[in-house]
Order: structure tokens, then C-alpha cells, then sequence
């Protein structure tokens, strides 16, 4: 068994077509299938069936798949960290975030760390959170960035703090509660609220929230994208409640007000999640300190 018995499986795995496996893999389709048969002389089993014209991955196949992904990754990032171990400003990180995050906070930061690290690389994920850690247990990534609200096996894996997000109800300029000092929470149940639909982690922590201080929402109207539902609101849509990062430049510049509801507040954390078994490169380690750091500066100026 070597590497590129391993590529092909999972090339052929994802397109169960030889001729794109070939394609992908810039080799001919009989190198394809010889390397697919050494594969398989070497596990015992057979990985791949084909039913008429089409090929299906076996039942000994779809187990061998995830355990062909993990080898991979892992000799991957072993050979980017040897790569780092002299100059841990150099190679790539590939991490993910979920979208708020992804969007609205980690850009500016990877903007003022590539100052002083010209030549790293970033590879950024942003996707829905479950998928996140899919991807972090396949060892597709190093580490994500996340919610401290989504529900993590602990045994799993490991965090570190980094910030906090405060979560604040918009409406636009003209609405009937832009400028007042502050509402009720039973004021939401007369707006129609932009909201995301099940399942969405945010949904959870907003309606628990609400729901805890007896309020209820009245209308809802679906949108599954944090940018259209800031347009939506600055259109006269219905109100919403937010990060305050995606909204810091609407409120500065006026396009969205900012309403406080009384006796309530809405923050939850931020927080760096890594595999427990996950040796994490030179680079990722200095990136990490680096964005503890900033975020932890940020803050004490805020203060």
C-alpha cells in the first residue's frame, strides 16, 4: 500500500468514473485500475463493484474510505509541519470557520498578520458547523473557529478561548424603534424577525434567550444568508438581532440602528477548536498565539 494507491482510491471514491479518476490524477486509466487492484491484493477485500456501467464503492469500501482520508491528511500535515519547523512564518494553514465568523471577524486579522508573515499561506473553510467538524476529524483541517454554542465531545476535542460576541437587535433608520433608549422584549412579538431557519445554532441561542424571559417572536420570515437578512432589515423587511461584528460598519454609517431590550443581553463566546490527538504545525501555533493575542488587545482598548 502507498500514497498513490491511496489518492486514486479516494479519487475514484468521490467520482466512481475512470476516466475522470485518470483526468484528475493526470495518469492513464489503466495505471487507474492497476493501481485500484494492488489496493485491494494488499487490504484482502474488494473496494469497488461495478453493476452495468457503473462502479460502486463496496460495503469494505465505504469503511476503508474514511480511514484512506485520515492517512492522508495526516501525512500531509505531517509534511507541512517539517516544512515549518525552521520558519514557522512560511507554508499554509488550512482552517475553518462558521459563516459569521469566516466573514465578518477573520479577514481583518489574516490582513494584519500577513504584515509580518508575507509568505504564509491561508486556506479558509467557512461552511455550517457540523460539517466543520467532519472536516476537522478527517483531518482536512488544523483547527476551526466557532461558537461556543455549538456542542462539542470533550473527549474529542480541545478549545481555547479567544473572544466574546454580543448579539444585538437592529432595526433600520426609519423604523418605530430606531432612537428609542431601549424596548421590551414583548416588542418582537409585533415585528416580523429575520431569522435563519432550523437548524442553525444562532436560531437556537436567540430563541432560547428570548423564550427564557418569557417573550415570543410574532412573524418570521426565513433567510438563510447573515448578509440578506442585514439588507433585509435595512430595506424595512422586519427587525433582527445580530452579531455585532457583521453590523459594526451599518451602525457607524447609519444604515442600521441599534436597540437595546430591556434586562436582557445576548453574548456568547468565540472560541479555537482543535483534535485532542492533533499535533498542530509551527505556523497554526504562531498564528493561534498571535490571534489571542490581537483579540485579547482589542479588547483591553475597548475597555
Amino acid at each position: 500500500m502507498n500514497t498513490s494507491q491511496l489518492k486514486t482510491f479516494l479519487t475514484l471514491a468521490d467520482c466512481l468514473n475512470v476516466t475522470m479518476t485518470a483526468a484528475r490524477l493526470n495518469c492513464t486509466q489503466p495505471a487507474v485500475s492497476v493501481r485500484i487492484r494492488g489496493l485491494e491484493e494488499s487490504l484482502g477485500v474488494i473496494l469497488f463493484d461495478r453493476i452495468g456501467k457503473r462502479l460502486h464503492l463496496t460495503a469494505n469500501g465505504a469503511v476503508f474510505y474514511d480511514y484512506a482520508r485520515k492517512v492522508l491528511g495526516t501525512l500531509q500535515a505531517a509534511t507541512e509541519h517539517l516544512h515549518q519547523m525552521d520558519d514557522p512564518l512560511t507554508g499554509t494553514i488550512h482552517f475553518g470557520a462558521s459563516n459569521f465568523i469566516g466573514v465578518y471577524l477573520i479577514p481583518a486579522f489574516i490582513g494584519r498578520y500577513r504584515k509580518i508573515a508575507p509568505n504564509l499561506q491561508f486556506e479558509l473553510d467557512i461552511s455550517p458547523s457540523a460539517q466543520l467538524l467532519e472536516r476537522l476529524s478527517a483531518n482536512k483541517v488544523e483547527f476551526l473557529i466557532l461558537s461556543d454554542q455549538i456542542p462539542l465531545n470533550e473527549s474529542h476535542y480541545q478549545f481555547r478561548d479567544l473572544c466574546r460576541d454580543e448579539m444585538i437587535l437592529i432595526v433600520s433608520p426609519d423604523h418605530r424603534l430606531a432612537g428609542v433608549s431601549e424596548c421590551k422584549i414583548t416588542d418582537l412579538s409585533q415585528e416580523t424577525f429575520l431569522i435563519k431557519a432550523e437548524p442553525s445554532a444562532t436560531r437556537s441561542f436567540v430563541l432560547d434567550k428570548i423564550r427564557a424571559q418569557g417573550g415570543e417572536l410574532g412573524r418570521e420570515m426565513h433567510i438563510s444568508s447573515t448578509e440578506a437578512i442585514k439588507q433585509g432589515v435595512m430595506h424595512g423587511l422586519g427587525v433582527s438581532i445580530l452579531s455585532r461584528f457583521t453590523v459594526a460598519h451599518e451602525l457607524v454609517t447609519g444604515r442600521l440602528c441599534e436597540v437595546p431590550i430591556a434586562s436582557m443581553r445576548f453574548e456568547r463566546g468565540i472560541r479555537l477548536v482543535f483534535r485532542r490527538d492533533k499535533l498542530l504545525s509551527p505556523a497554526a501555533m504562531r498564528f493561534l498565539d498571535s490571534l489571542i493575542f490581537d483579540r485579547n488587545a482589542e479588547a483591553t482598548a475597548l475597555a
